[in-house]
Formats: C-alpha cells, structure tokens, sequence
C-alpha cells in the first residue's frame, strides 16, 4: 500500500500521529498511549492492559502522581535552561514547547505542578472560598427557619381537682428473697466464669492477627518496586511497534537488564528479542500452574495457582516452596504473578 499523497487529510492524520500532538482529551496519561480519536480511546479503556494501569495506580495512587510532577518539572525546568536560558519567555509557550518535545509520551501536569493560566493556584482558592461562602449562606438560611412555638400551660377549669394516686408495696413483700433471681445469678456466674478464657484466647488471636497485619503491610512497602521483570517467567507481548507478527506472542525471560528491560525468547519460535517492561505484561495459566510472585510482598517465592477470580481480576495462589510452603494467599493481583517456563 503505497503512501498518502501529500496535502490529503489521510497525509494530515499520519503526520500529526508520528508527531504525537493531538487532542490531550484521547490521551491515557496511566498508559501514556495516545488515540486519534473517540472510539479508540473508548477501545483502550476498555483494555485488559488498562485494567492493570488502573489497579497499579489505585494501590499507591499518590506514588504515581508525584513521579508524573516530578518527571514534568524536571523536563519544564531543562526546557527552560536549555532553550530559554536567562531570556524572557512565557510560561504558556515554554509549555507547549515542552509538550511538542516530549511528544506522545510526555506527562501532562496534575493540578501540584507548574501550570499555565486557568489552572494556577489562585484559581483553586477562589474556588474554595467560593464553596465556603455557599456553606455560610446555606448554614444562615437554616438557623432561621422558625422552630417549634411553646405556650402557657393553664387549667380549664378552677374547680378542677388534681389528684395523685400512689399504688406502694408493703414492706415486707419488697425484703422477700427472690429464689429464681439468686438462681439466675449463680448461673450467670458459672457462665462468665466459662466465658472468660475464650475470651482471652479471642484477644490473644486478634493480637497475632494485627501482628501478622502489619509485617504484611510492611513486606508489601519493601517488595513493591516499580519493575517486576524476572528470568524464567512467561510474558505476553503487547506492544504493535514490532508488527502484527509479534504481537500477543508469548515469551520466556532469559536475561534482565537494568531491571527495566530483557532478552526474550518466542515459546513456539526460535526468535530472541530485546523488550521493555512497558512492552510485555504477565501471563496467568490455568489452575493448577506454578507461577512466581513478580512483585508485592511476596516478591520472588513460588507457587502454584488455585483459583480464578475474573470478576476482581484476583486470584488464589498457594505457596509451594520455602519456609512459607502450604500457605495461601487470596486476592493476589494479576500483575503480581507471571506463569513459569516449564
């Protein structure tokens, strides 16, 4: 298929797609993937690879956002070394100029960053004082609704006689022994009596189980790294820049390097390939499977897998090998496990 002839919109299109600037509202800044138009974003949402952006950021959302800051006032201040240097220029310009280098992977600043015009800090605080004002005034028209009107109390009639009837018990009923209230007591009694070291045991067991809590909670913060490549795991290949060919083909690691990216070997073809991490995502077997914990608390251990969840996009995975052999984990993320070579 021959080139589009130049001037015509397909020409048009190809360009702008190669440049990478196009509507920011079809851009996915979690993916950082860039779509011509409505229906493709609406495709890329609906995504597997998206889902697993998603639940990425919806585990440590504030980690994501202030590396998108930071990687954006990083580059916005070299732009404006490197290009500007000690002449005057205007915020705005140096921010489109910044996006036209960055092309279609640059990050678009959140509402913390350097931001031209409507999106400047004063801008939030008219917005907020605009929303206390509204509090104030809904909080004036309350108080001065009218409350309930009290009036004085008075008799109909003077000749009314008020009069007090008093049922006392005798003295002597009231100091009889109950028998089945004693008894009750007894039994009470022997119960708590009962009761107490289950309770004990109940409060020992909520101790270990908010112990056991927060060493999870802590291996989870040491073991959650923000690359997750592993050597001898399968990977699936989800990235077009390769061709057809290669995509959704399914891969063994044979070496990783520097973290981010490895040496690749085709399952069903002798062909090796150099990848990205951004390029390949885990693959997760049938039940019954060994995988390897790729990231999260349980970084590096082995084991095999029990159950599906598609609905959560979870799975139950049990511990094979190890110190922790026999345990089982519920709820394990999809990329938090990758298949193993066999």
């Amino acid at each position: 298929m021959g080139r589009a002839e130049k001037g015509t919109p397909k020409y048009i299109a190809n360009k702008m797609k190669a440049k990478g600037l196009q509507k920011l509202r079809w851009y996915c800044q979690m993916c950082q993937k860039q779509c011509r138009d409505e229906n493709g974003f609406k495709c890329h949402t609906m995504s597997e690879s998206h889902q697993r952006q998603l639940l990425l950021f919806a585990d440590n959302a504030s980690k994501y956002i202030d590396e998108f800051s930071k990687e954006f006032s990083d580059g916005y201040v070299e732009l404006l070394r490197r290009q500007f240097g000690t002449k005057r220029v205007s915020a705005n310009k140096a921010y489109q100029d910044y996006i036209s280098n960055s092309a279609r992977h640059c990050y678009h600043p959140t509402n913390k960053d350097m931001l031209p015009n409507d999106f400047s800090a004063e801008s939030d605080k008219e917005r907020m004082l605009e929303f206390v004002q509204r509090q104030v005034e809904k909080g004036k028209k309350e108080s001065t609704q009218q409350g309930p009107t009290y009036t004085e109390l008075k008799r109909e009639s003077s000749q009314e006689r008020l009069t007090l009837n008093l049922n006392l018990k005798r003295k002597t009923e009231e100091s009889k022994p109950n028998t089945s209230m004693s008894a009750f007591k007894m039994k009470s009694k022997e119960e708590s009596s009962v009761k107490k070291p289950k309770s004990e045991e109940k409060i020992k067991q909520n101790a270990l189980d908010e112990i056991m809590a927060t060493q999870e909670r802590e291996k989870e913060k040491a073991n959650r790294k923000d690359y997750w490549l592993r050597e001898d795991i399968i990977v699936k290949i989800v990235t077009k820049s390769l061709g057809d060919k290669f995509y959704k083909r399914k891969a063994v690691v044979e070496r990783v390097v520097d973290k981010y990216a490895a040496h690749v070997k085709l399952t069903d073809e002798n062909v090796k390939l150099k990848l990205d991490q951004n390029h390949v995502e885990t693959v997760i077997p049938s039940p019954g499977r060994a995988v390897c914990f790729v990231n999260g608390a349980y970084r590096g251990q082995v084991g095999v897998l029990r159950s599906i969840n598609t609905d959560r996009f979870c799975c139950e995975v049990e511990i094979s090998q190890g110190l922790l052999r026999g345990r089982v984990l519920k709820d394990v993320q999809y990329e938090d496990i990758s298949k193993l070579a066999s």
